[in-house]
Formats: structure tokens, C-alpha cells, sequence
């Protein structure tokens, strides 16, 4: 499966994306607004990609994102069914030196378009940290609304929502 934008290809994961996806995710920058899984080694990460069931169980998941122009692996995007709170929530996260060049707006996009019009969901969530206001910006962005304030332990901070008929109009 693979979603294409004007300068993006968003793509299932696989191990020769574990360099990248290490290197993105051992970033303290990165970290900083995930509070998630750091991996200790490119084996972690490969073991992770391995192990990642959401692409044959739901048939969708976090892609890969990769430039059209250069092939690079410049982070991940896509969507994730939540089991504790019942909802998909869409994703993305690169590395810091592709922050605030729209890559994440464009992706996220793609990614409504592939749930509402391809998976037929009814709405699509999005989360982030309070201090995150470039992600939040992102959410707002695509048309997502305040939702709200969920501090779990696995799923901190701010939700945000898009329903289909306000994507489709």
C-alpha cells in the first residue's frame, strides 16, 4: 500500500527503514514531545518493525515517509487503531530537520483522505502534548477541533478530532 502526495510517498514500514526510524526516535528533540519508546540500538528498531502487527490486522498503521525527489526516509505519518479508547488516531513524526516545512500537513492530509474515503471511518483523532504547539498547529491545520484533555498513561495530553462529513465538506 502506498499513499502518494505532491512530494511525499508514505508507504508500509520495513527493516531497511530501521536506521532512520532510529535515528529519528533516539533524537532528544524528537522524544522531548513523545514521551515514547526510545529504542537502544537499530536492532530494537528492526525488532519493532518486525514485530509491528497494525498493517495485517487492520490494514493500515504508521507509514513511512519518504521525499519522491531523494527516496530519503524523513520520518513516519499514518493512522492507528487505539484499542484503550476505542478511536484511530493519526500520527506522524520526523526528524528535526524536516520540522516546519509542511511535510507533516501534507501527510496528515493524505492520511484523512486514505481513512475517510478508502477505510470509510466516521472520525479521526489526533494527540498531542500541550507544549506542542507545532503539532497542534499541524491539527489545526487539516481541520481538526479541540476534543478533549485525556491524561492516561499511555495516551497524555490534548485530543483533537475531524469528523467525516466536516472533511468531506
Amino acid at each position: 500500500m502506498k499513499v502518494k502526495t505532491e512530494r511525499l510517498i508514505l508507504r508500509e514500514m520495513v527493516v531497511a527503514d530501521a536506521p532512520d526510524m532510529f535515528e529519528m526516535d533516539a533524537d532528544p528533540e524528537v522524544y522531548k514531545y513523545t514521551g515514547d519508546f526510545v529504542p537502544k540500538s537499530v536492532d530494537d528498531t528492526i525488532e519493532r518493525i518486525s514485530n509491528y502487527p497494525d498493517y495485517k490486522k487492520y490494514g493500515y498503521g504508521r507509514w513511512a515517509t519518504e521525499l519522491k525527489e531523494t527516496g530519503e526516509v524523513i520520518g513516519w505519518c499514518g493512522l492507528k487503531y487505539l484499542d484503550d479508547i476505542d478511536e484511530v488516531d493519526l500520527g506522524y513524526r520526523w526528524k528535526p530537520k524536516y520540522w516546519n516545512k509542511g511535510y507533516a500537513t501534507e501527510a496528515s492530509l493524505a492520511c484523512l483522505e486514505f481513512g475517510f474515503k478508502e477505510l470509510g471511518l466516521e472520525q479521526i483523532v489526533a494527540q498531542a502534548y500541550k507544549e506542542n504547539t507545532a503539532s497542534i498547529r499541524v491539527m489545526e491545520k487539516i481541520g481538526m477541533t479541540y476534543w478533549k484533555q485525556l491524561n492516561t498513561e499511555e495516551n497524555p495530553g490534548l485530543f483533537y478530532r475531524i469528523k467525516k462529513e466536516d472533511y468531506l465538506k
